[in-house]
């Protein structure tokens, strides 16, 4: 399968990685979906799982996979994937250099900033587990 053009900062490398080793799949991988998501660019979720779905496709981050289902492939191409950890929020970020600014500021003086969308620690899911496994 194809895989995107996204640029991977070391500090979300950083993040997806402990994300994984510290969760209950070590051996698996985080789950990305993104999609569209109006003015703020770019709607994100993630899960830890121990295998990619049907249709996911897997990359390789650091030590680490990054399982990807085809719509957030299309999504990621030409993003920059950073990690963002500041006193009011955690999480991360999705940065489309080449993106036009948001036509519905109402400041239109504003000077223009790359889209971006934060994805919190909050979205993280633990999937229920069965007994024997």
């Amino acid at each position: 399968m194809i895989q995107p053009n996204v640029t991977i900062t070391p500090a979300a490398a950083k993040f997806i990685r402990r994300m994984v080793r510290f969760s209950d799949h070590p051996a698996g991988g985080m789950r990305l979906v993104v999609s569209p998501g109006g003015c703020s660019g770019y709607s994100a979720e993630f899960t830890i799982e121990a295998a990619p779905m049907q249709g996911d496709s897997t990359m390789p981050v650091d030590e680490v996979k990054l399982f990807l289902p085809a719509e957030s492939r299309m999504v990621l191409e030409g993003l920059i994937m950073d990690f963002a950890d500041t006193p009011t929020k955690s999480g991360l970020t999705f940065t489309n250099p080449g993106a036009a600014p948001c036509a519905c500021s109402s400041s239109g003086d504003a000077p223009a900033a790359p889209a971006q969308v934060n994805v919190s620690l909050d979205s993280i899911k633990r999937m229920p587990t069965t007994a024997g496994h």
